[in-house]
Parts: structure tokens; C-alpha cells; sequence
């Protein structure tokens, strides 16, 4: 690669897919075309800042962009069917911390505020006529509905109409939780009751749902595990770490990722730990002061995650949450984004094979953009630009997919 003046770095773009991907039916009168051919047509190459020239500098501009991207939410506190509590974030009208009384927003993030009784009430009559495109998305490790990769994708979607939710996992983005649990990469039965939910208040919707990161990972796993049941249209993955126990590793073999990555992520698992630690501390299986001793993501892992939901090993918990097997069960349109140079979703672990067996499957791979990042030199993010153009596009000229006989049985093991 090369840079172009003051303009940035050219990166490569590669695509990969299946030799016959699924048919796409019209959503009005007109010729079938297939999910690589809509795919390859809404991407554009990627250049990269002149001064975010490789995937660290791209990841560290993640967290130190000051970007304002005015997203204001309406927070529901749902049930799992475990009996535990779940925060979902709606996106709604802009508001003054005035419009409402001080308990709807005292606690949580900016911008957020609880959805009053009545609006619940509205919501959860079921609302038959409503035909609005919806989106799900779901967040990074320890992140939520506040963050600004998530806002970037979601704002230009809501301005075209379409409605949006981000479930956060529990605990996260000043949730309370009413269990001993955690984020967890392979949990997938909050999204599971949510889906099962709006299909009850919204039947005529068009679902489609979005994972970031480790929540990318998580909807990777929910779309394999209900394969053709899927009640999404389509389905976005950004920068999955995919193989957990191949990123652990990655991340241990370097300065920078054992030193910068891992333990800024077991970092932030422990303040998450620390907000809910009355909570957690009842539980006889973990151990606060060893937990507050933990230094990195692994450990972290292996002290909490893995004791808490069963595992003997933390290397037993990466392997059954990695979503990488997952993929190939997955059954509606995916169009998948990575990074060769993401520094915390290796490149060794990126699903090539895997796309390549699946038929509903799409992946662009960029050699430039590091971790959820992609910034160009204007400052924006070229993947928001890239996933909200498919999702228009599936949204405003597909009507139906062609369904096949997949290789893999829904729920069944490789």
C-alpha cells in the first residue's frame, strides 16, 4: 500500500463467498439477483487516514475520537427466562433533561431515559399496520447502546426512517442485574426473548439485526442456533473476534496486546464487576479478592465467566462461545466487515473457509481499518457507510431470499 499525498492509505479490499450464493427475490416486479452480486455493489475502497496508518492507531482513535453523535434512547427493563433482568435501549425523539421528571434519567447514561408506563403500555399493544424496517444492534465487550461505533451505524438508519433498539448485555451501560451474570460470549437467550417479543408487539416489521465485536460474536451464535427459524431478514457482523481462544492467545504473544488490549479489557470487566459486586459476591462460586487481583482479559475470564457459567477451564469457555463453527449454520443474508490489521480480532481467526461453505454469507476484508474503525481522512468511519447502504438496499429492493438446503443442521454439532 501506499499513501496518496494528504489524502491517506490506500488498503486492499478483498471479498469472499460462496461460488453460488442464495437468490434474492425483488420486492417489486424485476429480475432475482444473488447476495454477492447486491453486496459487491455498495462497496467502495477504503482509505485510511493519513496519520490512523495501521490498526493500532485506528483502534486508538476509537476510544480518543471526541466525535458527538446525538443518539437519545428510552431504556425497557425486560425478563430473561432465566428469571434475570436485561436492559434494551430504544432510540427515540430528542429530549431535554427537563421534559421528563429526574428519576427517568437519574442513573443513567447520557441521553437515556426510562420509557414511561404509558409508553410501554403503547408499545406492547400489538401494533398490526406497523410495517417500519427495524435494527437490533448489539454492543462490545462491556460496552452498550452509548457507544459511538454503535451510534455511528444507527443515527444515519433512524434519519431514513427505520426504528432502532440496542439490547445490552446485563450489567452493562448502568444496568442493574438481578442474577450472578455477567457479559458472556456465548449467552444468547436475551436476544432470543427480546426477537420473540417484538414479533409479538411489531408481526409486519422487517427485522435486522447488527453485532459489534464480541457482540458480533453473540449474534453470530444466535443466528446458528436458530439457522432457518431466524426471524431476522439479514444479519451484520463488525470485527468479530470469531475464534475466542485463537484471539486469547494472539493477545498473550505480544507486548502490545497482552499489555495495551488485554488488560485495558480486563480492566473495564472489573469496574463492571465492581458496579455489581454486592450482587455477584453472594455467589459461593466467585472469589472477589481474586478477581480484584486479575490483570487481564484471560483471567478475568477464568475467575468469573467461566466459573459462573459452568466451564472447567477458561480455554473450554473461549472454545464453546467462539461463533467461527456457528457461521455456517446461519440461514438469512449476513454481510460480514474485517479488518486484516485488527489488533484485537486476529487475522488468523477471520472465518475465510467458513464464508466460502455458506451461501448466505458475504465478507468484505479490508487490509487497513483495525478495530471497529475505519476512519478516513474526512473523520468518518467508511464501514457505517458500507453496512447502512446494505441494509438500505436489502430493506429496499429484496422482498425474499431463495431458501437451501443447508449442509448443517440448526443446533447440530460439526
Amino acid at each position: 500500500m501506499s499513501p496518496l499525498s494528504s489524502l491517506g492509505w490506500n488498503s486492499e479490499l478483498t471479498t469472499y463467498h460462496s461460488d453460488n450464493t442464495v437468490a434474492l427475490q425483488p420486492r417489486e416486479a424485476g429480475t432475482p439477483t444473488t447476495l454477492d452480486a447486491l453486496s459487491s455493489s455498495i462497496l467502495t475502497p477504503f482509505k485510511a487516514h493519513p496519520l490512523l496508518f495501521n490498526g493500532h492507531l485506528q483502534t486508538a482513535w476509537t476510544v480518543a475520537t471526541q466525535t458527538d453523535i446525538p443518539v437519545y434512547y428510552g431504556r425497557k427493563i425486560m425478563k430473561g427466562r432465566d428469571g434475570g433482568s436485561f436492559a434494551v435501549d430504544f432510540v427515540v425523539s430528542p429530549f431535554e433533561g427537563t421534559d421528563y421528571p429526574a428519576e427517568s434519567t437519574e442513573g443513567l447514561p447520557p441521553r437515556t431515559r426510562f420509557l414511561s408506563p404509558e409508553e410501554i403500555a403503547a408499545q406492547e399493544t400489538p401494533q398490526e399496520e406497523d410495517t417500519k424496517p427495524m435494527i437490533i444492534a448489539l454492543h462490545g465487550l462491556s460496552g452498550g447502546s452509548h457507544e459511538l461505533y454503535l451510534r455511528a451505524v444507527l443515527d444515519p438508519l433512524v434519519k431514513q426512517g427505520w426504528e432502532a433498539a440496542v439490547v445490552n448485555a446485563r450489567g452493562c451501560a448502568n444496568s442493574k442485574i438481578t442474577t450472578h451474570q455477567l457479559f458472556n460470549a456465548r449467552f444468547t437467550d436475551d436476544v432470543r426473548e427480546f426477537v420473540v417479543q417484538m414479533r409479538r408487539w411489531w408481526p409486519k416489521r422487517d427485522l435486522y439485526a447488527i453485532g459489534f465485536s464480541l457482540g458480533a460474536n453473540i449474534l453470530c451464535n444466535y443466528l446458528g442456533d436458530e439457522g432457518p427459524s431466524c426471524q431476522f431478514k439479514a444479519a451484520v457482523l463488525c470485527s468479530s473476534p470469531w475464534n475466542l481462544e485463537a484471539s486469547s492467545l494472539n493477545l498473550e504473544r505480544t507486548f502490545l496486546g497482552k499489555e495495551v488490549y488485554s488488560r485495558v479489557m480486563g480492566s473495564s470487566l472489573k469496574r463492571l464487576f465492581e458496579d455489581h459486586v454486592d450482587v455477584l459476591m453472594n455467589d459461593p462460586l466467585i472469589n472477589v479478592e481474586k478477581i480484584r487481583a486479575t490483570k487481564y482479559l484471560w483471567e478475568f475470564d477464568r475467575d468469573l465467566t467461566a466459573k459462573v457459567f459452568g466451564y472447567p477451564t477458561v480455554g473450554a469457555y473461549y472454545r464453546d462461545a467462539s461463533s467461527i463453527d456457528n457461521l455456517v449454520k446461519v440461514a438469512i443474508p449476513t454481510f460480514i466487515v474485517h479488518a486484516e490489521d485488527d489488533p484485537v480480532a486476529p487475522k488468523e481467526a477471520i472465518p475465510y473457509d467458513e464464508v466460502r461453505a455458506n451461501p448466505y454469507a458475504f465478507m468484505a476484508v479490508t487490509s487497513m481499518g483495525g478495530h471497529l474503525s475505519w476512519f478516513e481522512p474526512n473523520g468518518e468511519r467508511w464501514y457505517c457507510r458500507i453496512v447502512t447502504d446494505w441494509l438500505g438496499k436489502m430493506q429496499r429492493e429484496v422482498g425474499g431470499v431463495e431458501r437451501r438446503e443447508m449442509r448443517w443442521k440448526a443446533g447440530s454439532k460439526l
